[in-house]
């Protein structure tokens, strides 16, 4: 009797501890890491969710940039972190949904990451340098067919959308360009103005202030309508390459193994932040948008990309 009764209160005196402790998440500050080079779209999205996330919750919200690799560095950190709650990746479709197939990562997108929520969602703009004698999609075609490795395209790093979009362009046009990574869309937006990079199949946030200053030539956006910020530029599906589309997202991912209700506590979270009127304004002018998902909705959309980037990728890589 005596030996039941102790564990009883043993038992009672643990639960409310337990319980305690996933009420006070978060009890200190939560890191949020950026798999790319300060100034892109991503990064925006990270501060703007810091900045939210940071007064819903009343802890500091730390950016950390870690670029490389398309996204594979910053991402790869996540999944090895501990999965205490205070660490997450503000990642992207290239390094989850296209990387695994594009070449050799040390992490399971499926096992080793913990979807928490899509945020945002942007397409991309096609941009040339204005020095190049291309002024629409038909002229990049053909000046890329009649100068076979002549141009030379940026991107956000290998394997990352911004990469991948152009060698799905390339396949489907039967062209050939030379590709030029950088550790982030900024520094590959920078040399397209600079010149020393020729185009590039850039994330709005990246190509819309380029375009309206006019230090970038814009031929195409990568959706399959028309964008509301440019809507005399056409699409390339529209114009050489029917049913083309290219659309990234940025969303909330947690290590393996993070306990469900900080997972949840986290979604509910940026479920409301897509609400707030100041986010979607920035978003907005930034070329995005945002959007709500659950973590099962985020990983139903993994894992339909990963079915439908795998024999794409597996067949352009196969040709090189």
């Amino acid at each position: 009797m005596q030996v039941a009764r102790l564990a009883l209160l043993l038992g009672l005196a643990l639960m409310p501890g337990t319980v305690q402790a996933q009420d006070a998440w978060p009890s200190r500050a939560i890191t949020l890491i950026v798999p790319y080079a300060p100034g892109g779209y991503t990064d925006l999205v990270a501060r703007l969710t810091a900045r939210y996330v940071e007064k819903s919750l009343g802890k500091p919200v730390v950016v950390e940039n870690r670029a490389g690799a398309g996204g594979i560095v910053g991402t790869q950190a996540v999944a090895n972190a501990a999965p205490d709650g205070y660490t997450f990746c503000v990642c992207s479709v290239g390094a989850v949904s296209i990387a695994p197939f594009a070449q050799k990562i040390g992490y399971d997108p499926l096992k080793d990451l913990a979807p928490v929520g899509i945020v945002s969602t942007i397409v991309q703009a096609v941009i040339v340098k204005k020095s190049l004698p291309i002024n629409s999609m038909a002229d990049l075609v053909a000046y890329a067919k009649a100068n076979p490795g002549k141009l030379n395209y940026g991107s956000s790093g290998i394997g990352g959308l911004t990469h991948y979009s152009v060698e799905l362009f390339q396949a489907r046009t039967g062209t050939q360009m030379v590709h030029i990574p950088f550790k982030g869309g900024a520094p590959a937006t920078a040399a397209l103005v600079s010149g020393d990079i020729d185009l590039s199949f850039a994330n709005m946030t990246d190509a819309l202030p380029q375009i309206e200053g006019g230090t970038v030539r814009g031929l195409a956006v990568t959706s399959l309508g028309r964008s509301p910020y440019f809507p005399d530029l056409p699409s390339v599906h529209e114009t050489v390459s029917p049913n083309f589309i290219a659309e990234t997202w940025n969303g909330i991912i947690a290590p393996p193994k993070t306990p469900e209700a900080i997972i949840g506590k986290l979604s509910e979270v940026l479920i409301k932040m897509a609400d707030d009127p100041e986010v979607k304004e920035a978003m907005r002018k930034a070329g995005g948008n945002t959007v709500k998902s659950t973590p099962n909705e985020f990983v139903s959309q993994i894992k339909q990309e990963m079915t439908q980037w795998k024999p794409l990728v597996e067949e352009i890589s196969a040709k090189k």
